[in-house]
């Protein structure tokens, strides 16, 4: 009867076979190998005719490539009347890509799949370890890892890399690792679990590169001490909302919380001015803390859960970089901010707002000289002509002579707007940049002060 029988052979020693994948590899007569690169190879029964797929790893040009050729080739020969038996390293669906690809074929082909399980790298890894894999273990691969930018990994709770294959994956690995743990991270390097020839190497994650390591090296991640998760992160505030949780936390609503926002928002803002990065960092926590909480809120009402408000703004933020990641073509950041505007445009069609103006989402509560330059940028972007600098310069000179017969808000806002516009021409922020002209007087003013009160005590 046609049937593929894919069976585990262990993390590389004989007597880690299960006694069920024995029982089917003693009654074969022909074996096709993923890899004949495995030390229980040489230990099965001499009379079988073994077959691997090791040459196409010398030919194909991805791993990718490799593993849908096999794939192929394994669910053809499942269609002989004999069958076929295929047999991988460790356990059929532990890291295994041919073994779900081929799951995925034969459901599709309506062919019989037996998985005759193994013994996997992560039994005897753990034992190496000393080490509870449900206190939390993540288990994860080195490949899928290092193709990031920024490592799906919870630094709070321990973390198995497997297949660390060679120091150029052991670097790539590491440089992806570092955006999430400190370069002097406590690491383990655990190569053969459970075979005789098993090494455990205990490095700092900056050195996880200057090592040898082979196909069957595995990294160890212990967990971070404090909490350094945005998941361990809602707990703690999801704490101070419970039922015996702080009192202030538990009474605050979106609206009571608004003035914190602002402040935290502004706070940041100071930090940046002053090139304070350790206030930087502080603040941002603030703020960070004031979006969680606000979540928080949000999830208790029955609103909306964080993976919504994360999953809302990464889509917009796809959709809208289509030239990273679509196929549309762009020359520099110019043909960007355009582009972002077009496909503004179209979401507002899409939504039923197409009257709408590109000005309706400056948010109001800004102050009005941020406001100002949101206006013009929204302006600008849409591909509508601003006044030309020395336009602008000439309603400047035209708004102080007219200020000075008639002194009124109406003549100080066309001021003021005129000066954002040159502002928005020279590429300055106008309100930075009287932020920090308010800076400078008020120490000017706090070092005067100092002078007097100086004076006054001789």
């Amino acid at each position: 009867m046609a049937q593929i029988t894919i069976v585990g052979l262990g993390p590389g020693e004989r007597r880690q076979l299960t006694l069920s994948a024995w029982d089917v590899l003693a009654a074969a007569d022909e074996v096709w190998l993923r890899t004949a690169h495995h030390p229980v190879v040489a230990h099965l029964p001499e009379r079988l005719s073994l077959h691997s797929f090791d040459s196409l790893y010398e030919t194909a040009e991805t791993f990718e490539l490799v593993y849908q050729t096999i794939v192929e080739r394994v669910l053809e020969l499942g269609q002989r009347e004999q069958g076929v038996i295929y047999a991988v390293p460790g356990h059929p669906l532990v890291g295994e890509a041919t073994v779900t690809g081929l799951l995925a074929a034969a459901r599709q082909a309506e062919l019989s799949v037996r998985v005759v399980d193994g013994l996997s790298f992560i039994e005897p890894a753990l034992t190496a370890l000393e080490m509870d894999a449900l206190d939390g273990l993540q288990i994860v691969d080195a490949l899928d890892v290092a193709a990031r930018h920024h490592p799906l990994l919870l630094p709070d709770l321990p973390a198995l890399i497997a297949q660390v294959y060679s120091r150029t994956v052991a670097s790539e690995l590491k440089l992806v690792l570092m955006n999430q743990y400190p370069d002097d991270h406590p690491a383990v390097l655990v190569d053969a679990a459970g075979t005789a020839a098993q090494w455990l190497r205990r490095v700092p994650l900056y050195e996880i590169d200057r090592h040898e390591v082979t196909p069957l090296t595995s990294l160890y991640l212990a967990p971070t001490p404090p909490v350094q998760s945005f998941e361990g992160f809602q707990d703690t505030i999801a704490r101070l909302r419970a039922p015996d949780g702080c009192p202030w936390d538990r009474q605050q609503t979106h609206a009571s919380l608004r003035p914190n926002l602002l402040e935290e928002t502004y706070e940041v803002l100071a930090a940046i001015d002053a090139d304070d990065v350790a206030g930087l960092r502080e603040e941002l926590g603030d703020l960070l803390l004031q979006i969680v909480l606000q979540t928080q809120i949000a999830i208790e009402d029955g609103e909306f859960l964080m993976g919504e408000v994360i999953a809302d703004i990464d889509a917009k933020l796809k959709r809208r970089h289509p030239h990273v990641w679509g196929d549309v073509q762009v020359n520099d950041a110019a043909e960007v901010g355009v582009n972002w505007e077009k496909l503004k445009a179209q979401e507002r069609v899409d939504r039923g707002r197409a009257d709408r103006s590109p000005l309706d989402g400056v948010p109001q509560a800004l102050p009005a000289l941020a406001q100002a330059v949101a206006y013009l940028s929204r302006v600008k972007k849409s591909g509508t002509t601003l006044p030309d600098s020395s336009s602008a310069m000439h309603v400047i000179q035209e708004s102080l002579a007219a200020l000075q017969d008639d002194p009124s808000p109406e003549g100080l806002g066309e001021l003021l707007f005129a000066v954002a516009t040159l502002a928005q021409h020279w590429g300055l922020d106008p309100e930075s940049a009287l932020r920090e002209a308010n800076r400078a007087f008020a120490a000017r003013y706090a070092s005067r002060a100092d002078e007097v009160n100086e004076q006054a005590h001789r």
